[in-house]
């Protein structure tokens, strides 16, 4: 398969950062393919036939890293070390770290060239370092590369003790701007909190959550909260981040009361029943899920598009991870029609006043910036909001006059800006050349070998669709022209190879052949500017055009009975 062009930097500057350094770091938020850019490095380093393992905490994502290195590394053989199969047998070796950590089983562990840490924020405990010493131990020359995306961490640990460098950082605004997450509207809403929240007393961990609970869980905070998710998100599925156990069940009621299907997830809440909360929200029977601190990490449901924050965080790094589980883009086909093209944040807390944006900055020492983030006066309403605010956060004032928006895409400047010349710039730098099938804009499409991907403008939306041999033609993304074009481009990546592309790019400066002038319209034969490329373009539509339509006509069901 093939990699997107962000990930190909990654992979390289990571590459080149461990042959010089031997312990590297890159962090890479949820969204870029991190797993995908792990397995690269790891099949460049273990190329020449040198050993390695990759470190998880879960067996979940000790399965899921395996399968996705198969796909990148296909002739490297694995194995695995968790708690049921203890083998060293594979070039590349996938271990659970707790497992691995014991005695008996570090003692089993052969001489390692390699070792690659999955979320790397875990790397300072005290299971991973003695893993790290012994693979430091048995070979001082070996390379420790890890990949997180939350690199500081809640108690303010540096992790400079095992990275000596970070190698590359993919941010958040690159993976909106690229179409690969959605952008979050964040709605900053004051219920007359605010200055006691700024009073509440932090802990090691975080703000004193009994302290903010006094403040928000009160009946007529929770009215304001309802009243303004149901005016600003009332038709979303709603992920909602209490303060304490008390407080999210009145929040839950609340919801109820309101007639919102809602539930709440707690710590204690058994496995069984967590897990029949969380599949009546995927199966959309649940509007809204609530819960205090489980689901900032490791969960994700794609259609999620609004976040609740009630309850400030003194960590930027908690923010994101909270904001982060609405800005996934949708898959259609596992989540068929819903179309979704951003994700509101309604923050009844102080986070964004407090940290500014979504984008973190990397200390290896652990140090991180203390005091609120700098602020500027809104002129319309005149509250504080953030400083790289392009919209009020409070009264939705727009901040930036279009003419100013163009030059600021232009000179690349703005933390979630430039997302025009990012698509541009994602056209050029592609693998395969997109072709303007009818010179309207209104269609595009790439092929290779394997598989070909198109995006096509309907009524409002753009539709991703790509085919591939042996596979039957299917819809890819609905929304904007962003994301269909990442999906598209995606779908390539995943069916064609290095070489495949730049056969097909070998395409664009030679003349179609007579077989394919025979398929083509006159009008089209006549196209003196015709190339063999731009012929197989249009004769894959033409191919493939019933589908297309068939799949575009039923993204929105409402528009075949109009």
């Amino acid at each position: 398969m093939l990699l997107r062009p962000r990930q190909k930097l990654f992979v390289e500057r990571s590459l080149a950062a461990l042959s010089t350094r031997g312990n590297t770091l890159g962090v890479a938020p949820t969204g870029a393919g991190k797993t995908i850019m792990l397995s690269a490095v790891t099949g460049n380093m273990t190329g020449d036939g040198a050993r390695a393992c990759v470190l998880a905490h879960r067996d979940e994502l000790t399965s899921q890293n395996r399968a996705k290195f198969a796909r990148v590394n296909p002739g490297t053989d694995t194995s695995v070390v968790d708690a049921t199969t203890k083998s060293w047998e594979g070039q590349v070796t996938f271990a659970m770290a707790p497992t691995l950590a014991r005695a008996a089983n570090l003692a089993a562990m052969p001489k390692l060239d390699l070792l690659v840490i999955d979320e790397a924020h875990h790397a300072v405990a005290e299971s991973y370092r003695r893993i790290i010493d012994r693979v430091r131990d048995a070979n001082p020359e070996a390379r420790i590369f890890g990949v997180t995306a939350t690199p500081n961490r809640g108690d303010k640990k540096g992790l400079r003790e095992v990275f000596d460098n970070v190698a590359d950082q993919v941010r958040l605004g690159e993976l909106i701007a690229s179409g690969h997450l959605v952008p979050p509207r964040t709605f900053v809403i004051d219920v007359g909190v605010q200055d006691e929240l700024r009073s509440v007393r932090k802990t090691m961990s975080d703000y004193d959550m009994t302290e903010v609970a006094e403040i928000m869980d009160r009946a007529p905070v929770t009215d304001e909260v309802i009243r303004h998710w149901q005016e600003k998100a009332g038709d979303r599925q709603t992920v909602v981040f209490c303060s304490t156990v008390a407080h999210a069940e009145h929040v839950t009621d609340a919801f109820r009361e309101a007639s919102v299907p809602a539930a709440l997830i707690t710590g204690t809440l058994e496995a069984g029943a967590r897990k029949g909360i969380l599949d009546a929200y995927a199966a959309g029977r649940l509007r809204v899920i609530v819960n205090v601190a489980v689901l900032t990490e490791g969960w994700d449901h794609p259609p999620t598009s609004c976040v609740v924050l009630l309850r400030p965080s003194s960590y930027k790094s908690t923010m994101i991870q909270m904001v982060g589980r609405g800005l996934r883009t949708v898959d259609p086909a596992e989540h068929p029609g819903i179309v979704k093209t951003d994700c509101i944040v309604l923050d009844f807390g102080t986070s964004s006043l407090t940290h500014g944006t979504l984008e973190q900055d990397v200390d290896l020492d652990g140090h991180t910036p203390s005091g609120e983030a700098p602020t500027k006066t809104c002129p319309a309403c005149a509250a504080d909001i953030p400083l790289g605010s392009r919209e009020c956060p409070l009264c939705g004032e727009l901040l930036v006059e279009p003419e100013d928006e163009a030059h600021s895409q232009e000179a690349g400047t703005g933390s979630l800006s430039g997302f025009v010349m990012s698509e541009i710039d994602l056209l050029k730098r592609s693998s395969f050349a997109w072709e303007d099938l009818f010179g309207d804009d209104a269609a595009l499409m790439a092929s290779g070998f394997n598989a070909w991907g198109g995006v096509f403008f309907l009524e409002g939306r753009w539709h991703a669709v790509g085919g591939a041999k042996g596979q039957a033609t299917c819809l890819l993304g609905v929304g904007d022209r962003t994301v269909c074009l990442a999906r598209a481009d995606d779908w390539l990546n995943a069916h064609e190879s290095d070489e495949s592309a730049f056969k097909s790019k070998r395409w664009l400066t030679q003349p179609p052949t007579e077989k394919q002038l025979q398929y083509l319209s006159p009008e089209q034969q006549q196209d003196y500017g015709l190339t063999r490329y731009r012929a197989s373009a249009l004769i894959t539509f033409q191919f493939n055009r019933r589908d297309i339509r068939r799949l575009v006509m039923s993204a929105a069901p409402e528009r075949r009975a109009a």
